[in-house]
């Protein structure tokens, strides 16, 4: 009996102290908050169950301004743009980017065709790289926009420390061109002297490269004319609607088809006109010979009755 009391309390005992030990959790402690259960979630073992693809927020390329500054951020974008108003859209086009104190690195314009089109890099401030893709479809059709961002701040600062190491090296190798005195020693000092200078000219060049291109974003424009907007409607369900869809579809097409035909044929009616006369000069010809030789036939035959 004794034996059984006293393992009821050993028992006891044990739950006591697992009792005080899962109170000592932070899950029973009152500072607990949820964010420590997800910040444990994300660091272990986060990737295989996919936190960081479905609960990860959208990165916001265009909060240069929001970077610590020893962050060093590439921003690039692409745009497809359309507008039947094609003068108005790239008037708009750049006044905007004037105003966000951007310009045209390269603009590109193309009329031989029935349709104008455009092409323009744009650079302009990091810090109004948002600005600019979020208003740049207020004047035309935004088809399609593409950013990125590119933290280039490791290769950055690591040219930085480069170009500081060869500039001390440059400072070593003059001070050693003084105190040298055998021709041999200047000659080498001289040669190591000029490579140290081309290394620094190059690194300097580099970073000049990298700060255009961290300071002033970089976007590739493409405004194209059109008859009428692309139409950016659901898909249609259903066979009726399929039908009625591909019959609109083909009505379009084949006007559209023909106006081209015969915008084409009116381009080269010079041409057409020139053949059209050789060919009815050929055509006169072969009937005039046509003529001549059935005349010919008819003479040779009546000769041919006399002398009988």
């Amino acid at each position: 009996m004794k034996r059984r009391v006293l393992g009821c309390a050993a028992l006891l005992l044990a739950a006591a102290l697992l009792l005080s030990g899962c109170g000592a959790s932070p899950m029973m402690q009152g500072n607990w908050k949820a964010e420590d259960s997800w910040t444990e979630a994300t660091s272990e073992g986060a990737e295989d169950w996919g936190y960081y693809e479905v609960d990860a927020p959208a990165a916001d390329v265009g909060a240069a301004e929001r970077l610590p500054g020893n962050v060093k951020m590439i921003y690039t974008a692409s745009v497809q743009l359309e507008s039947v108003d094609f003068d108005a859209a790239a008037k708009a086009l750049a006044a905007l980017t004037a105003e966000l104190g951007g310009w045209y690195e390269s603009s590109q314009l193309n009329n031989r065709s029935r349709y104008r089109s455009a092409y323009y890099t744009v650079r302009v401030p990091a810090e109004r790289f948002g600005d600019f893709c979020a208003r740049v479809g207020e004047s035309a059709a935004l088809r399609s926009l593409s950013r990125s961002a590119e933290d280039v701040s490791e290769r950055y600062y690591d040219q930085e420390a480069r170009l500081a190491t060869q500039r001390t090296k440059l400072e070593r190798l003059q001070a050693l061109l003084e105190r040298a005195e055998e021709m041999e020693d200047i000659i080498s000092l001289e040669s190591a002297i000029a490579e140290t200078e081309l290394a620094i000219e190059n690194l300097t060049g580099s970073l000049r490269h990298y700060d255009s291109l961290v300071g002033y974003a970089t976007i590739d424009v493409s405004l194209q004319e059109v008859s009428r907007e692309t139409e950016t409607e659901a898909a249609p369900i259903g066979f009726g609607a399929r039908l009625g869809d591909a019959l609109r579809s083909g009505a379009t097409g084949f006007v559209s088809g023909l106006e081209d035909v015969i915008v084409a044929l009116a381009s080269v009616w010079a041409g057409l006109l020139c053949l059209a006369l050789v060919a009815l000069g050929a055509v006169l010809l072969l009937r005039r010979y046509g003529k001549k030789q059935k005349q010919s036939a008819a003479a040779d035959g009546a000769d041919g009755v006399e002398k009988k």
